[in-house]
């Protein structure tokens, strides 16, 4: 995360995540996030606010633990980068988003507690949480490939998590 896109956003998950699987197997979560902003205006003395709506996509690990542990309201933190998706739909327009492509997704411990579950440890190539057999279809389909599958893309396997 040296690059200089770095983005840190603190805020409430909008919608339950989804949990699919690229053709070649690997695991991706995304879910919206809502980041408020209050603020008191100086001429009128009043708090206003406003709020900004995120697109956060998690991969491997990141999305397997961010699906079973993240339901729609809860206050998370995310580490991340920005990230443009460009394709081209049925009618041939050309579409474009940018999304934040998430490092690191915990709770917000400001007004609430959670309780830390240390999964297994494994290796690259030794499958995943929820593994489908070899050969086996996808646990869901339609998973758009692209940046997800470049592996050097992803987090970095030899870090020590704790």
């Amino acid at each position: 995360m040296s690059n200089g896109n770095t983005i840190v956003l603190v805020g409430n998950v909008t919608r339950e995540l989804e949990l699919r699987f690229t053709p070649s197997g690997q695991p991706t979560a995304s879910f919206g996030l809502a980041v408020n902003r209050r603020w008191q205006n100086r001429q009128t003395q009043e708090w206003e606010e406003a709020t900004s709506f995120f697109d956060i996509v998690c991969w491997r690990e990141l999305a397997e633990n961010s699906a079973a542990s993240l339901h729609k309201g809860t206050r998370v933190i995310v580490t991340g980068r920005l990230e443009q998706r460009s394709w081209e739909t049925s009618d041939g327009e050309k579409r474009s988003k940018i999304e934040v492509v998430a490092d690191e997704v915990g709770p917000s411990l400001r007004w609430a507690s959670a309780q830390v579950e240390k999964n297994e440890r494994r290796a690259p190539g030794d499958g995943h949480v929820g593994a489908r057999p070899a050969g086996g279809p996808p646990s869901h389909e339609g998973a758009a490939a692209g940046p997800a599958d470049q592996e050097a893309s992803y987090a970095h396997y030899d870090e020590e998590p704790f």
